[in-house]
């Protein structure tokens, strides 16, 4: 069944504790789930704890998390201190991340296929309650969902084999279906299909302070691989080559057009963004996440609570 849900964004020009605001927008607008992810500002585990003593209901999916970044027990000890703590339920979702994180920030060795494979058995296996290392959960949490980020072919192919859900993030609909049929190609008859969720920027009647707060952080994916070849294949490799070439990010965000918007993202009234998820869902991904645009609508609140009857209401 499809589903639609809320994401804590990392926009730049925002307060870092307007992702608590945003995760209590979601929770009184009825939404069932809530992803909280980790890069400059907080701690993913210590937000969701937070998350889950101001709202009431809605679920915890924390990540992706830059895969090597924590060990597995790490992991295991992360989501069962929230579930515990909260009494919310979790899960869990690991991404590639990338170098300039995983070894620049933080040191450690970047072998991602590897290291995603050997993370999410191992993690997989301490949230079950078994032992490993000679390291055993004292609070287990036993069928704990694990998502893996997968955007690059490798990625998929060990998503497809070791998760229980893909997750992809800012893609055009197009793409999910390219990605669901690289699934169903890589899963051939093993079993039913995996759940794929991806992550779409949305912003209600957006003036021209979302639109500058949407382009700049577009801009900021315009060179790595696979989204400019992506962007590429959308009609911008104009902007691809610039970006690559070095021009600066606040150039660059001021030449994205909002056609590039609209492609990857859900833009406009309430009516047009409903029908953007529908087309992703209709494309083949089971959930969409949402990230609220806030530069003119703080937390969200108007895009979700406009939102959520209508997505309801489409649901049924």
């Amino acid at each position: 069944m499809s589903s639609v849900g809320v994401v804590t964004p990392f926009w730049l020009d925002r307060p870092p504790t307007e992702a608590l605001d945003i995760a209590v927008a979601a929770d009184d607008a009825g939404f069932d789930t809530l992803w909280i992810g980790e890069m400059a500002t907080f701690d993913a585990f210590a937000l969701a704890t937070a998350v889950g003593l101001r709202t009431s209901h809605i679920s915890l999916k924390i990540g992706p998390l830059a895969v090597g970044v924590r060990s597995p027990v790490a992991l295991a000890l992360g989501l069962s201190t929230v579930v515990a703590t909260t009494g919310r339920r979790a899960a869990l979702a690991l991404g590639a991340s990338s170098p300039r994180i995983v070894t620049g920030w933080h040191g450690r060795e970047w072998e991602p296929v590897r290291r995603m494979k050997e993370t999410v058995r191992d993690t997989r296996a301490l949230l079950d309650g078994s032992r490993v290392a000679g390291f055993r959960l004292q609070r287990p949490v036993p069928g704990t969902p694990i998502s893996v980020a997968a955007f690059g072919p490798a990625m998929t192919k060990v998503a497809a084999a070791v998760s229980d859900e893909v997750v992809l993030n800012l893609v055009s609909a197009d793409h999910v279906a390219q990605v669901r049929a690289r699934l169903a190609a890589l899963q051939g008859e093993t079993g039913p299909p995996l759940p794929l969720a991806v992550w779409i920027p949305a912003a209600l009647d957006p003036g021209p302070d979302t639109l500058r707060q949407l382009r700049s952080q577009l801009a900021v994916y315009l060179a790595p691989p696979g989204y400019g070849e992506m962007f590429t294949a959308l009609g911008h490799g104009d902007l691809v080559d610039q970006a690559r070439s070095g021009k600066p990010r606040p150039e660059l965000a001021d030449a994205i057009p909002r056609e590039l918007m609209t492609q990857v993202g859900a833009i406009g009234s309430a009516r047009e963004i409903a029908e953007r998820v529908a087309e992703y869902h209709d494309k083949g991904a089971d959930h969409v996440g949402l990230v609220p645009a806030t530069a003119e609508d703080p937390a969200g609140r108007r895009l979700l609570t406009t939102l959520a009857p209508l997505l309801a209401k489409e649901r049924r």
